[in-house]
């Protein structure tokens, strides 16, 4: 859609090695479209990249390392947005023994690595709802990341997604809801790997992304203002997405920060975008149009 647009374009792989780092040095673009997500197999790199964007002084689309880092810091971002009064589930961090921030919370909760995205180590299993099975949890995550453990307050609701796009005035996209109500009894309703990834299961097979119309105009309003807050406060640039949860009683937490969301056509952001008026196509030129205004407002 770029190069029908009138976009001269080519692609290039950053896979963590070497070489990759050499040939981005060489590059010659007035913008890079940036989809990286990971640098050599490891997702918490993801700022990294970013920065290294900067210091070549190569203009990308998205956001910058700073946002980057501090979305992708789960606990600190949490601690960002309660300074603005973003109300997110009260949590608990803990690394090998030590805890670096304690709330009180009680069970159930849900545990999950503090610096990853993507739904990456958090499964059915991520809810404990017992001493032991929180003990387990912890020591699973120790083995497979080495970083701390963020154990947060489970928030029994509906998952709603808000996308944001834009810079100076930034928009908040209309509210859609993954359906998780497919899910057998007894499992979480919680958006893990086995909902984003496992392709040909029940809980992959079953999920539908929708735009909700039994939300009140002032849970919604309430919701897009929230999403808009945490955009600005996480210094988020061009566009991203905001996780809620809404519970029976209407209280909105939100649970997590995207930026650089997916933008493949059946995406959240997309389907949000789509229920603001907007286009696929439009939506993608839209993203490099802020950024190349960005880089243009600098001088």
């Amino acid at each position: 859609m770029l190069r029908r647009a009138g976009h001269r374009t080519f692609s290039m792989v950053v896979d963590g090695s070497r070489g990759c780092l050499n040939r981005l040095a060489r590059v010659e673009a007035d913008l890079l479209f940036n989809l990286v997500e990971t640098f050599g197999d490891d997702d918490t790199k993801e700022p990294h990249v970013a920065a290294y964007y900067d210091l070549l002084g190569l203009p990308y689309t998205g956001s910058g390392s700073r946002g980057l880092a501090l979305a992708m810091d789960k606990a600190l971002a949490k601690k960002v947005l309660a300074f603005h009064r973003v109300q997110t589930p009260r949590f608990v961090t803990v690394f090998r023994g030590r805890l670096d921030w304690a709330h009180d919370i009680d069970f159930p909760v849900i545990v999950k690595p503090v610096r990853e995205d993507g739904s990456i180590g958090i499964g059915f299993t991520a809810v404990a709802g017992s001493i032991k099975e929180l003990m387990e949890r912890i020591d699973e995550l120790h083995t497979d990341f080495n970083h701390p453990v963020l154990i947060e307050q489970y928030i029994d609701g509906r998952e709603i997604y808000v996308g944001v796009i834009g810079n100076a005035r930034p928009e908040p996209f209309p509210p859609v809801e993954l359906d998780l109500s497919h899910l057998p009894k007894g499992t979480p309703r919680i958006a893990g790997i086995e909902v984003k990834w496992q392709e040909g299961t029940r809980a992959y097979r079953g999920s539908r992304v929708r735009i909700p119309d039994d939300l009140s105009g002032e849970v919604v309003a309430a919701i897009r203002r929230i999403a808009l807050t945490s955009f600005q406060a996480l210094h988020l640039r061009d566009y991203a997405r905001f996780d809620f949860r809404l519970t029976a009683d209407n209280k909105i937490y939100l649970i997590e920060a995207n930026p650089n969301p997916y933008l493949y056509s059946a995406a959240e952001f997309i389907k949000g975008a789509r229920a603001s008026g907007r286009t696929y196509p439009g939506t993608i030129l839209e993203i490099v149009d802020l950024a190349l205004a960005r880089y243009r407002s600098r001088g």
